[in-house]
């Protein structure tokens, strides 16, 4: 049953296919939105599709012209674009990570992912919002975008990049009438721990695993929110928090764009 919050929206959401972007996408949809699922898992996100009677499209979030076909036929198909969860992201197999082992191909497929991906995602899906005169726009970065993870530096510094892209947004963006933040989790249960090896690890050090409902939480209030390049932190028994960064030594803090 729709509440309503989003009733005529259009969102496009990656990762969609399992665990937080699945959460999402399913929240979405009881919420009105007529959600696009974008995942190159093709079965599962067919069926997450067909059970929130969204569209499924497979898109490689790296691939800067299978984003433009998406958005192009999202727009020819539904009217347009208003939402975007960008959650697509992938982890290194080797954990933990020695940096000197560390092959090319490894360095430049997870920076694909969740660098470029999120990259080409909001390049590709700002004019369409632009031309709705407005929209809103959430990435998941990780806590280890705004904090040290010394097992995995490269996905640490891909979630960096995240974290920075949207803090630097929120202006330009904001004269479009486009929101842009983040979304910083903690351990989530989702297939991307089995596939890496870190479900164990994380179970050794006694860390609680959050379900991807606790993340579509933060997601769906920062889309249907005022605020822009904010961070929110998300942690068991915490839930959402603000992330405050502080200011550069020297130099007058940046006013928020309003």
């Amino acid at each position: 049953m729709s509440t309503g919050r989003f009733d005529g929206k259009v969102a496009i959401v990656t990762g969609g296919s399992s665990g937080i972007g699945a959460a999402t996408a399913r929240r979405l949809a009881t919420e009105g939105a007529h959600v696009v699922v974008a995942d190159v898992a093709d079965d599962t996100g067919t069926a997450v599709a067909a059970e929130i009677g969204g569209t499924f499209v497979h898109l490689d979030v790296g691939d800067p012209e299978a984003w433009a076909r998406v958005v192009a036929d999202t727009q020819r198909d539904h009217g347009g674009v208003d939402l975007a969860h960008l959650n697509a992201g992938i982890a290194l197999r080797a954990y933990p990570v020695v940096i000197e082992d560390l092959s090319d191909a490894d360095y430049r497929r997870i920076n694909g992912v969740n660098a470029d991906g999120v990259f080409f995602g909001i390049r590709a899906v700002v004019p369409a919002m632009k031309a709705r005169r407005g929209g809103a726009i959430v990435a998941t970065s990780s806590l280890a975008g705004v904090g040290p993870h010394p097992d995995d530096p490269i996905y640490a510094a891909t979630k960096h990049f995240v974290v920075g892209l949207v803090r630097s947004l929120g202006r330009p963006l904001h004269d479009h009438g486009i929101t842009i933040n983040a979304v910083c989790p903690g351990a989530v249960d989702t297939p991307l721990l089995d596939a890496t090896g870190r479900r164990d690890a994380i179970e050794a050090r006694g860390r609680p695993l959050m379900a991807g409902d606790d993340i579509a939480d933060a997601v769906l209030d920062l889309l249907a929110g005022k605020e822009t390049a904010q961070i929110y932190s998300v942690m068991q028994g915490r839930g959402a928090e603000r992330w405050e960064f502080a200011g550069i030594p020297g130099m007058p803090a940046m006013p928020p764009a309003s």
